[in-house]
């Protein structure tokens, strides 16, 4: 069984938010402790990450910079956090394998994620990213092309395009180290966002993709049978916050897309876990919602039950 792992911020953080090196190395390593147990027990896992709060620190150095040196685009921001995260990724992989006397190579792939260059969200970027700044910190930014939004007594905050993620193009690179037995890191942050230019060429965009619906687009193109999301809580829940508050078990996707609806998920958090998952088992798979520790029991559970295709399970 193949696994396509989507680990979230909290896999890269500490528990309450913090990057710093010290917090991404510590949270990574627990992280590939349970990726690890997976791997002995057979199965063949793919793993993708956001970037999150790691281009928000490279965001912070640009603004702190901008005086001095051109703030660097987001395109590049998403491929030194991909080379950043796989690198901690492949050293805690190595350390966790070695333990299990496991022979499999980690490698991590810079990849890019093509877009569409007429996507709508070019037209009116609405994506906010980065921290608010007082205005005239936020216009020393827009001179260098960045767009900034008044967002009143908070300040200014920039906003970026989030388009629709189309292809992974380094997905034949993906499968053929698959096939040689590696464990892929791919499509971090979503995706270094690229569009095709009118002479056929590739160009970076200054845009922001949802790492989910990257990962479940790659889930497919890599014939994943499994699409993991792996979030910092252990159910997807109904109502939150409310007396009749209950967690969803195993479910189909028309039922969870009914609940989206009905405003059950929020935007900014559960929203696009719950339509990656829902894209991914619509295209004949199984999808998973749960947190890092219940991995391994949301895998033993879909190995030995009757799942159909497009079922969503999205609780521990």
């Amino acid at each position: 069984m193949r696994l396509l792992i989507a680990l979230g911020g909290n896999a890269m953080t500490a528990p309450d938010g913090a990057a710093r090196p010290i917090d991404q190395e510590r949270a990574i390593n627990a992280a590939m402790e349970h990726v690890a147990d997976l791997i002995v027990e057979g199965f063949e896992v793919v793993l993708t990450h956001g970037n999150g709060p790691q281009v928000g620190n490279l965001l912070v150095k640009n603004e702190i910079a901008a005086a001095v040196v051109p703030p660097v685009p987001l395109d590049w921001c998403g491929a030194q956090t991909q080379g950043t995260i796989a690198l901690l990724i492949m050293n805690a992989l190595d350390g966790a394998l070695a333990l299990r006397k496991i022979d499999v190579r980690p490698v991590g792939l810079v990849s890019r994620t093509l877009i569409d260059v007429n996507d709508p969200g070019f037209a009116n970027p609405s994506k906010p990213i980065g921290r608010y700044l007082a205005k005239a910190e936020a216009e020393k930014l827009a001179a260098h092309g960045q767009i900034w939004q008044d967002r009143g007594e908070k300040g200014w905050r920039r906003v970026v395009a989030s388009p629709e993620p189309q292809e992974i193009l380094e997905v034949e690179a993906v499968k053929a180290l698959v096939a040689s037995g590696f464990l892929v890191i791919a499509a971090g942050g979503g995706g270094i966002p690229v569009v095709r230019t009118a002479d056929g060429s590739l160009k970076g965009v200054e845009a922001v993709l949802d790492k989910d619906l990257t990962a479940a687009l790659l889930a497919r193109q890599v014939d994943a049978d499994l699409l993991i999301i792996a979030t910092d809580v252990p159910n997807a829940v109904v109502g939150w916050g409310t007396p009749e508050a209950r967690s969803i078990g195993r479910i189909t996707t028309a039922d969870l897309r009914a609940l989206a609806v009905e405003g059950h998920f929020a935007s900014g958090s559960m929203g696009p876990k719950v339509e990656a998952a829902c894209r991914f088992a619509e295209g004949g798979g199984v999808s998973v919602v749960t947190s890092l520790d219940q991995i391994r029991n949301a895998v033993a559970s879909v190995k030995s039950t009757r799942f159909d295709v497009g079922t969503i399970v999205v609780a521990s």
